[in-house]
C-alpha cells in the first residue's frame, strides 16, 4: 500500500524511478538518453520551478519568498492586523482574504465573535482586503474556489493551508510571517527537501481521500520522514483522482509535518478551475525529463482500504478491517497511551467499554471542514445513506458542507433532502468540529470525524475537571456506513458502494452577493471598528545582555501540540486580547504555568526597579549567591541580569499554526523555549517572531521544573551570529555548565530576537 524508499531517487520521464545506490546515476542516464547530474535534476521538480519564480534572494540555497496571496481566519486575523498596524501598515500590498469560519457559532465571551468580524470587515475596507462573512465558506474551500491557481504560492495563518492539488505551493505559518508579507518583507528559508509521492493505481469504491491520507501519515509521521519538506505528488495514479479527491488528500499532508505540497496537474484540474470561472489560472505542471527527490514514497491507491486513526493523533492509523479483527487489545493499548498523555487527572478514559460482542459502537459522526465537507465527500456519504436511517439512539451524524456554493448545489440536486431524511443534521460552513468548538462530544464519548485532527484536549475535553472525549478520524464514506449501521464501526466497502461519478456545477452567486472584494481599492479614511475585547500588544523588552531563565514548565511527552501550549475551543474567545488569552496558556497541560510565569515576571520588574535579590524572594537570593561561583558572572552586576521564564519540552509545536502558542508565553514574560527538537518550522518561527530564543539541548536535560539557567553574554553572542551558547543550569546549590544551540538563524531572525519581537523590529526599521 505505502512503500518508502529510504534514500533519494531519480524520476525519469515522470514514470521511471531509480533509487539511489551503486550505478543509479548511470541507469538514470540510460533511461533519460543523456548524461544526468543530481544538481541539475533537483531543478526538474515542480517545487523548484515554483520556488524559483517566487524567490527574490538570487540564491536557491537561501530563499526569500514573496507570495501571491495571503489568507487568515477569525482566530488569527485580528492579531495579525494589529501587529502589522503597530509596525506601520498602510495598505494590503497583495490579496489578503479574511474568512470567518472558526468563531461563527461559539457563544462564549458575549459579543466577541461579531466584534472581531466587524473589525475584519472594517480592516478589509481600510486596507483593501477580501472579507468572507461567517457561514459562507471555510477558509481553505474559499481559497480553492477563488484564489488557488497553477504555479502560485499562497501563505496562510492556518496550518492546513494546502492547495497543492490545484498546482499552488501553499504554506501555513504563524501570523508573524503574514505580517512580514504585508510590510513588503520576505519569507526566508533554506531550500527545503523535496519528497516525491509516486501514486499508482485507482482507489476502490468506498475508499476516500481521508483513507489515502491516513495511510500515508501513518507510514511517515513517527519517523520524521517528510518533516519540513515539500511533498510532490507525481505518477500516473494522480490522473485517476478527481481534483476534489486530490484536495482531500492534500489538505491532510499537514499532519505529516511537511512544509508544503504540490501535485502534477492535468485535465481534471483544468476542468475544476474552469468550472470555478478561472480557466486562465490553469497551466500544466509536471516534473522535468529527469527530477531528483531527496526521498520517495510510493503509494498503490488500489491497495488502500478504509482507515481509522485512533486517538490521539492522525498517525495512529490502521485499516478498519484490521481493527475489527482485534478491537479489544488495540483499544487497551490506546487507553494505556492515553493514561500517559493525560497524566494524573480526574478524567478516566475508557474505550473498551464501547465494545458490543466484539464490535466498537461509536457515539457520534461528523463530516466537516476543508477535508470532509467537500462536494464529492458529502455526495458519497449521502449515496451510502440513501433509504437508510442513522437511528434514534445515542449516535448522531452532522454534516457541514464546506462552502455556501457547495451547499447550494447539494440543495439543488436533492442531496440535502436525502441526508436530512436519513436523520443527519446539516449545518453551515464552519471549522468548529476541527478545533473543538462545534458538536463537542459528551464526556466519555467517541466521535468519528472526517476532519483534520484528533489531538488530546482538543474536542472540549477538560481532564482536570473530569471531562474527556476522544476522536477517531475516518473518511466520510465509512462514517456514513457506520451511521447506516447504527453506530457500529463499519468500513464503507462493506456496503458495496458504486463508483463515484458526480458532476458539480459551481454557482458563485452567494459570493458575488455577500463577499467584500476590496483588493486594490483601499479606503484609508475608514475607521477600524474596535470591540471592547480587542486590545493592543503590551510592550515587550529587547534581548538583555545576560539572561537568567527559570524553567516554569517541564514537559517530557514525546510531542507537545500547540493545542496543549494554548488550548483551542473556549479560549479562542479571547484571541484578540493578548493578556486575556495568555491566562489560558498550558491550562490543560500544566495548570500551574501561568502563576509561575507571572511570578518570574514580577521578579524581573522588581530587579529593574533596583531591588536586591534578597529583598524580592529567598529563592532569588539563593540563585544569585550560587551564580557568584560562575566565572562569567564575576564581572556582572546583579542589576544587569534580566530574568525570563522558559518552557522545556522534548518536541513542541506539532499542529496548529496559531502564533498564540508562542505569543501567550511572551506576554507572560517568556524568554525562550528549550527542546530536543521543534516539531514544526512554523512553531519555531513563531517563537522567533515574538522575541523568544528557540534553544535546542542535545540529550537528557540536567535540570527540571523550577530550575534556573544562566546564559551569560547572550546578546553579544546573538549579535555575532553565534549558534552555540554556553550556559549554566542550577543544580544543588551550584550551576553546571551546559550547551544550548539555536541552529542557523537568518540575519533578520537574529535582529527580531535582539529587538524583542517582530513589532519592535519593524518599529526600529521605520523610526
Amino acid at each position: 500500500m505505502v512503500k518508502i524508499l529510504e534514500q533519494g531517487a531519480w524520476l525519469v520521464d515522470g514514470r521511471h524511478i531509480v533509487e539511489e545506490g551503486p550505478g543509479a546515476e548511470r541507469k538514470a542516464a540510460e533511461l533519460a538518453g543523456r548524461p544526468v547530474s543530481r544538481d541539475e535534476a533537483r531543478k526538474g521538480t515542480i517545487a523548484w520551478s515554483i520556488l524559483e519564480s517566487h524567490n527574490t534572494s538570487g540564491s536557491m540555497e537561501r530563499l526569500k519568498i514573496q507570495f501571491d496571496a495571503l489568507t487568515s481566519h477569525d482566530i488569527t486575523y485580528v492579531s495579525i492586523i494589529q501587529t502589522a498596524r503597530a509596525s506601520g501598515l498602510e495598505r494590503f500590498p497583495l490579496p489578503y482574504v479574511l474568512t470567518n469560519c472558526h468563531n461563527s457559532l461559539c457563544a462564549v465571551g458575549g459579543t466577541i465573535n461579531e466584534d472581531d468580524h466587524l473589525f475584519g470587515l472594517s480592516a478589509a475596507r481600510k486596507y483593501g482586503g477580501i472579507y468572507v462573512p461567517a457561514h459562507m465558506a471555510v477558509i481553505h474551500m474559499y481559497m480553492r474556489e477563488a484564489m488557488a491557481g497553477c504555479g502560485k504560492m499562497i501563505l496562510g495563518s492556518d496550518s492546513h493551508t494546502r492547495y497543492g492539488a490545484l498546482g499552488t505551493l501553499a504554506v501555513g505559518e504563524g501570523g508573524g510571517e503574514l505580517v512580514k508579507q504585508l510590510l513588503g518583507q520576505t519569507y526566508d528559508i533554506a531550500y527545503p527537501r523535496v519528497v516525491g509521492v509516486y501514486l499508482t493505481g485507482k482507489p476502490c469504491p468506498g475508499v476516500g481521500p481521508q483513507d489515502v491520507a491516513l495511510a500515508v501519515i501513518g507510514a511517515v509521521f513517527s519517523r520524521g520522514y517528510v518533516k519540513n519538506s515539500v511533498m510532490e505528488f507525481v505518477g500516473d495514479g494522480v490522473s485517476n483522482l478527481s481534483a476534489d479527491y486530490r484536495c482531500g488528500v492534500d489538505v491532510m499532508t499537514t499532519e505529516t509535518a511537511c512544509l508544503s505540497s504540490i501535485w502534477r496537474t492535468d485535465g481534471n484540474v483544468k476542468d475544476f478551475l474552469a468550472a470555478h470561472g478561472r480557466p486562465d489560472d490553469y497551466r500544466e505542471l509536471n516534473p522535468g525529463k529527469t527530477a531528483w527527490y531527496d526521498c520517495m514514497i510510493m503509494v498503490d491507491l488500489s491497495a488502500v482500504k478504509p482507515m481509522i486513526a485512533l486517538p490521539f493523533h492522525p498517525s495512529n492509523a490502521m485499516e478498519i478491517e484490521r481493527f475489527n479483527e482485534n478491537p479489544g487489545d488495540i483499544l487497551r493499548e490506546v487507553e494505556q497511551s492515553a493514561a500517559e498523555i493525560l497524566g494524573n487527572t480526574k478524567a478516566r478514559f475508557s474505550l473498551t467499554g464501547k465494545l458490543e460482542k466484539g464490535r466498537l459502537r461509536v457515539d457520534q459522526g461528523i463530516i466537516a471542514g476543508c477535508s470532509g465537507g467537500t462536494y464529492t465527500n458529502v455526495m458519497a456519504a449521502a449515496s451510502l445513506l440513501k433509504g437508510k436511517s442513522t437511528g434514534s439512539g445515542e449516535f448522531s451524524l452532522s454534516v457541514y458542507p464546506s462552502s455556501q456554493p457547495v451547499l447550494l448545489e447539494l440543495v439543488k440536486n436533492g442531496t440535502i433532502t436525502e441526508l436530512m431524511t436519513a436523520g443527519a443534521v446539516v449545518r453551515t460552513a464552519f471549522c468548529g468540529p476541527c478545533f473543538g468548538a462545534g458538536d463537542v462530544p459528551a464526556s466519555g464519548s467517541l466521535s468519528i470525524r472526517h476532519t483534520t485532527r484528533n489531538f488530546p484536549n482538543r474536542e472540549g475535553s477538560k481532564p482536570g475537571e473530569g471531562q474527556i472525549a476522544s476522536v477517531a478520524l475516518m473518511d466520510a464514506r465509512s462514517i456514513a456506513a457506520t451511521a447506516a449501521n447504527g453506530g457500529l464501526l463499519t468500513p464503507a466497502t462493506d456496503l458495496d458502494p458504486a463508483e463515484e461519478r458526480w458532476e458539480y456545477r459551481f454557482d458563485d452567486t452567494p459570493y458575488r452577493n455577500r463577499v467584500y472584494s476590496g483588493f486594490g481599492s483601499p479606503v484609508p479614511d475608514t475607521p477600524l471598528v474596535f470591540g471592547p475585547n480587542i486590545a493592543d500588544w503590551p510592550e515587550m523588552p529587547p534581548l538583555p545582555e545576560h539572561l537568567l531563565l527559570k524553567v516554569v514548565s517541564f514537559i517530557t511527552d514525546p510531542v507537545t501540540t500547540t493545542d496543549e501550549l494554548i488550548p483551542s475551543g473556549e479560549t479562542a474567545s479571547f484571541r484578540s486580547n493578548p493578556l486575556g488569552l495568555a491566562e489560558f496558556t498550558l491550562s490543560r497541560k500544566d495548570p500551574s504555568y501561568v502563576g509561575k510565569a507571572k511570578e518570574v515576571r514580577a521578579f524581573t520588574k522588581a530587579l529593574a526597579d533596583g531591588k536586591a535579590p534578597g529583598e524580592i524572594a529567598p529563592e532569588l537570593e539563593e540563585v544569585f549567591s550560587a551564580l557568584e561561583a560562575v566565572p562569567e558572572f564575576g564581572a556582572i552586576l546583579g542589576k544587569s541580569v534580566s530574568l525570563a521564564s522558559a518552557v522545556y519540552a522534548r518536541k513542541p509545536g506539532d499542529g496548529s499554526a496559531r502564533e498564540q502558542a508562542a505569543s501567550c508565553q511572551r506576554v507572560l514574560g517568556g524568554g525562550a523555549n528549550i527542546a530536543e527538537e521543534y516539531a514544526t518550522k512554523r512553531y519555531r518561527s513563531n517563537l522567533i517572531n515574538w522575541g523568544m530564543i528557540p534553544f535546542v539541548l542535545d540529550g537528557e536535560p540536567p535540570f527540571s521544573a523550577g530550575s534556573w539557567i544562566f546564559v551569560p553574554g547572550v546578546r553579544q553572542a546573538m549579535e555575532r551570529g553565534e549558534t552555540v551558547f554556553p550556559a549554566y543550569a542550577a543544580g544543588k546549590g551550584s550551576f553546571e555548565k551546559i550547551t544550548l544551540e539555536t541552529g542557523v538563524l537568518t540575519e533578520d531572525e537574529r535582529a527580531v530576537i535582539l529587538a524583542g519581537s517582530l513589532i519592535n523590529f519593524n518599529r526600529k526599521k521605520t523610526s
